[in-house]
C-alpha cells in the first residue's frame, strides 16, 4: 500500500527536501505552502524523476480558511493521509522587545497553533488505522534561551515527545526533528546576518532530512543530525540554565535603531 504523505512548507529548503525524501520511497505527496506556482514546480520535478503523485495544495496557513482547508484535506477518510510533517515556519531578526508584537503573534501562530490544529485533525484517521506518523521540525534553538523562536520550538519538541507517549500504543510514530544551521532561504527571509558562521556549522537539507527518515523508521523521539549538534544538545541538556541564559545573552543586541 502507497503511503500518503502531507508536508507543510513544501515549496523551498527542508520542506522539498522532505518531500524528495519520501518520493525517493514511492510514497504520494500533498504539497502545502503558500506559492501555487513553486508548488507545481516541485510536483513537476518530482513527477519526472520518481513518478511521484503530488497533489498540489496552495495554502496560508495563517489565513483561517486556509488553514481549515488543509485540516479537511488531513481528516478526509476517503483520502487517507499516513504521514504529516509539520515544517512551515519562520523567524524575525530582532529580539521580542523590539519586534513588533503582531509579527510576533503571526510567528508563534504558525509554529505552535498550526501544527497543533493539523495534527490533531490526522491523528483520529491515524488512531483507528493504527500506522502512520506525524513528524515535527524543531531546531537546536529550541535548546537553549534563544527568545520566542527558541521558545516556541522548545514547545514542539516537548508537545511531540508527549504526544508519541500518547500514540505508541496504537502503533502511531512521532518524530521531533532538531536541526542545526541548515542551508535553506529561512536566514534570509527573516533577515538574519549569518556571514559570521563557518562553513563547518552548516547541513544540508538533505543530510537532516535522510536522518530524521532514519530515525523515523527506528522510532526515535528526536532526530538531531551530525556530531557538533548532537554534542550541542547533550550540553545544552547539562548545563545549569543560568550559565546558558548569560551566554546566550551576551550574543543578541538590539537592532541598531532601537530606541
Amino acid at each position: 500500500m502507497t503511503a500518503t504523505v502531507l508536508i507543510t512548507g513544501a515549496s523551498a529548503g527542508l520542506g522539498t527536501a522532505f518531500a524528495r525524501g519520501f518520493a525517493a520511497k514511492g510514497c504520494d505527496l500533498v504539497l502545502v505552502a503558500r506559492d501555487k506556482a513553486r508548488l507545481e514546480a516541485v510536483a513537476a520535478d518530482l513527477g519526472r524523476e520518481f513518478g511521484t503523485v503530488c497533489e498540489v495544495l496552495p495554502a496560508d496557513l495563517l489565513d483561517p480558511d486556509s488553514l481549515g482547508t488543509v485540516v479537511e484535506r488531513l481528516a478526509d477518510p476517503t483520502r487517507p493521509v499516513d504521514i504529516l510533517v509539520n515544517n512551515a515556519g519562520f523567524g524575525l531578526p530582532a529580539p521580542f522587545p523590539y519586534s513588533p508584537v503582531e509579527d510576533e503573534e503571526r510567528m508563534l501562530d504558525l509554529l505552535v497553533k498550526v501544527p497543533l490544529r493539523l495534527t490533531h485533525a490526522v491523528l483520529p484517521g491515524l488512531r483507528a488505522r493504527r500506522r502512520g506518523a506525524v513528524v515535527n521540525v524543531s531546531s537546536v534553538a529550541g535548546l537553549l534561551p534563544t527568545g520566542t523562536y527558541g521558545a516556541a520550538k522548545a514547545w514542539i519538541t516537548a508537545f511531540s515527545e508527549s504526544l508519541r507517549v500518547d500514540m505508541e500504543p496504537y502503533g502511531v510514530r512521532v518524530l521531533a526533528v532538531v536541526p542545526g544551521f541548515t542551508r535553506t532561504e529561512f536566514q534570509e527571509r527573516a533577515g538574519m546576518d549569518v556571514s559570521a558562521l563557518r562553513d563547518a556549522v552548516w547541513l544540508e537539507p538533505h543530510e537532516v532530512v535522510a536522518q530524521a527518515l532514519k530515525d523515523l523508521a527506528r522510532r526515535r523521539p528526536v532526530s538531531i543530525t551530525g556530531r557538533r549538534y548532537q554534542a550541542y544538545a547533550l550540553a545544552a541538556r547539562h548545563l545549569p540554565r543560568t550559565f546558558v541564559a548569560r551566554k546566550m545573552a551576551r550574543k543578541r543586541r538590539p537592532p541598531a535603531d532601537a530606541g
